[in-house]
């Protein structure tokens, strides 16, 4: 066999609703220019080329997630060599990508031939109950179906924007991890049920406003739900002085609704919607941020 297998994931964002998938709410999520990439050499056994840069433990939970999935598609002898433009523990959805890029080079190289969406759904989702315990499933099933996905409990519809919907991802520097975010939110919840309950009630509320704006190319009034999302996961304590900072630095460039993105807490990444992002994504750069534009859905312009 002289055949070589390859395959992206895409990191992804949470346009609305972070954290309400959890609790049974809907999120409305999309897939990012930016991914990981996954090739597939024939070898003697089934291999993982460990990326540089990880920590032990992170290399670890990568080394089990692998031989989940290598052991589900019966060890197809080859070696898997893993590259990424995206950055890590932001937020952006990292593992679910690059569950879905070894997914599918894993099946490619068992079957011969591309695999169906449903095996690299499956599959990435076994891999990324290594990585998070008990995933939403949000981020492998947006980073597998490359769509703009209105997602609830294990299901997702896609939702067809009327115009492009663009957007500035810019990184705001470290962040604790999502477990201790997660959990310390979950904390809270438990202590007064009924007052938590109504905040996500009205972000679920909120995610479906944008999920019809985005399908009537209301980009005004997509921006304004993003405002008000991330007025109440700051009120849920997910927010932070250096994300309120680039919040606000967002908006203050012409961004139509910025917020964070993901778990939130003391760093990660947060997102604005722009007409046009680019000018923007300079500007910031040449500032110091890291930053970058992504098409999340919609007609694709030249």
């Amino acid at each position: 066999m002289n055949l070589r297998f390859s395959a992206f994931g895409p990191g992804k964002v949470i346009l609305l609703g972070e954290h309400g998938v959890v609790y049974g709410h809907p999120a409305l999520a999309a897939p990012i220019s930016r991914g990981m990439r996954a090739w597939a050499e024939p070898a003697e056994s089934t291999t993982l080329e460990i990326p540089t840069g990880l920590t032990e433990a992170q290399q670890e939970v990568l080394q089990r997630a692998f031989a989940r999935a290598a052991k589900k598609t019966r060890h197809p002898n080859v070696s898997v060599h893993l590259e990424s433009d995206l950055p890590l523990s932001m937020g952006l959805g990292s593992s679910g990508a690059l569950s879905v890029a070894v997914s599918r080079v894993l099946l490619e190289a068992q079957l011969g031939k591309p695999a169906p969406a449903k095996a690299v759904e499956a599959l990435a989702f076994d891999m990324e109950k290594e990585f998070h315990g008990t995933p939403s499933g949000v981020d492998h099933t947006t980073s597998a179906r490359g769509t703009l996905l209105l997602y609830r409990k294990a299901h997702g519809v896609e939702v067809k924007a009327k115009k492009p919907v663009k957007i500035l991802v810019a990184m705001v520097g470290p962040r604790s991890s999502t477990k201790l975010t997660v959990g310390a939110l979950r904390e809270r919840q438990k202590r007064w049920p009924a007052r938590y309950r109504r905040v996500f009630d009205s972000i679920g509320r909120l995610v479906l406003d944008g999920a019809a704006a985005a399908r009537a190319g209301d980009l005004e009034a997509l921006g304004d739900v993003m405002n008000m999302n991330h007025g109440l996961l700051s009120a849920l304590g997910l927010s932070s002085p250096p994300i309120e900072e680039m919040v606000y630095r967002l908006r203050a460039m012409g961004a139509l609704g910025a917020k964070l993105t993901g778990a939130g807490g003391d760093g990660g990444a947060v997102i604005g919607l722009f007409r046009e992002p680019e000018p923007s994504v300079m500007k910031l750069r040449q500032q110091g941020v890291d930053c970058f534009a992504s098409q999340l859905a919609g007609p694709r312009t030249l």
